[in-house]
């Protein structure tokens, strides 16, 4: 038996990591809404971020273990808190 629904694979668009692309500048990945440990999804996300553009992470807590990390992998960050359970991290590439 045949149905006809759209593909929804994301085949024709292009690989834009797991953020969320909010404009041509910013995407933006959303900590608190991923299950498990959020470190390979936020290394990904990372990985896909063109040079000219800024990842903003969202998170319930301020992530002081992934400044090193971000450090180490050439990029500068600015933390500010919004809430007390919302942090936001803008990253972006110092290459």
């Amino acid at each position: 038996m045949s149905t006809d629904t759209p593909d929804n694979s994301g085949a024709d668009t292009p690989d834009r990591g797991t953020a969320d692309v909010i404009d041509g500048e910013t995407r933006e990945l959303d900590a608190r809404e991923i299950d498990g440990e959020p470190f390979g999804e936020i290394m990904g996300a990372l990985d896909a971020l063109p040079a000219d553009e800024t990842l903003v992470l969202v998170n319930s807590f301020e992530p002081e273990p992934l400044y090193a990390v971000l450090e180490r992998r050439g990029f500068d960050y600015e933390t500010s808190r919004r809430s007390d359970d919302e942090w936001r991290v803008s990253i972006t590439s110092s290459r």
